[in-house]
């Protein structure tokens, strides 16, 4: 129970009660972020569906300031660090671990924050608009699966907290979650697509930053979470 909230307290805002807890229960938290990604989802689609009782575009908007205001925009500031670094390292690489420690955003970060929030409202009100909110449960579930198949596959870019994960993972908890995918995709087969995503994430971090980083896991999240959104529009466009 205690890496269980650990894990909510880490992941969201949400209010948890205060624990005592060591560093190794800390980094096997790590095992639970799916279960708190499902949590996260249910509280988005119940605000996506009362929004939408107005129109599309308010349970768009519902859904959306839900999403941040429960992870409290963690994933965000991941995804404006690594967008800063990939651009300050496009002409000189040795930048790359300095733009990556630098807390300030830069106009790579914004710009790609806007177009994350843009997307994700747009793809919200698609789902919205036809319909089919129920989904949207899994998307965060899906893609926090996503941290604990990086840590396994990917060496650290530094010494961090991202790196103390890359131990606390087993290939029998990935085998635990890839199981509870499949079995969600009941709800929609869309949801699938998940792993394709984790793993194009996985293989562009590699090759452009050579490592995973705490960074790299919010940012994935984010981009993981948007990619699953598309394929639940598309897909339910075409069944």
């Amino acid at each position: 129970m205690t890496r269980l909230i650990l894990a909510f307290q880490f992941l969201t805002r949400l209010p948890m009660p205060r624990i005592a807890a060591t560093d190794a229960d800390l980094t096997q938290s790590m095992r639970w972020f799916p279960l708190v990604g499902l949590v996260i989802g249910a509280l988005l689609g119940m605000g996506a569906w009362l929004g939408a009782r107005d129109d599309p575009w308010t349970g768009a908007l519902a859904a959306l300031v839900v999403w941040v205001a429960v992870t409290g925009a963690l994933h965000l500031d991941g995804l404006a660090d690594v967008a800063d670094a990939t651009g300050a390292a496009h002409k000189d690489r040795d930048r790359l671990a300095a733009a990556l420690a630098d807390p300030h955003a830069g106009s790579f970060g914004v710009t790609a924050v806007a177009l994350q929030l843009i997307a994700k409202s747009v793809l919200l009100h698609g789902l919205i608009a036809s319909g089919n909110i129920a989904p949207l449960v899994l998307v965060p579930f899906a893609a926090r699966i996503g941290p604990l198949a990086w840590a396994r596959a990917l060496p650290p870019l530094h010494q961090g907290l991202g790196s103390r994960f890359q131990d606390a993972v087993t290939l029998s908890h990935l085998a635990a979650w890839g199981a509870a995918l499949i079995v969600a995709a009941w709800l929609d087969p869309a949801i699938l697509a998940a792993p394709l995503l984790i793993g194009g994430w996985a293989v562009w971090l590699q090759r452009r930053l050579g490592g995973i980083s705490g960074d790299g896991h919010g940012a994935g999240i984010e981009l993981v979470e948007t990619g699953l959104l598309a394929f639940l529009l598309i897909v339910g466009r075409f069944s």
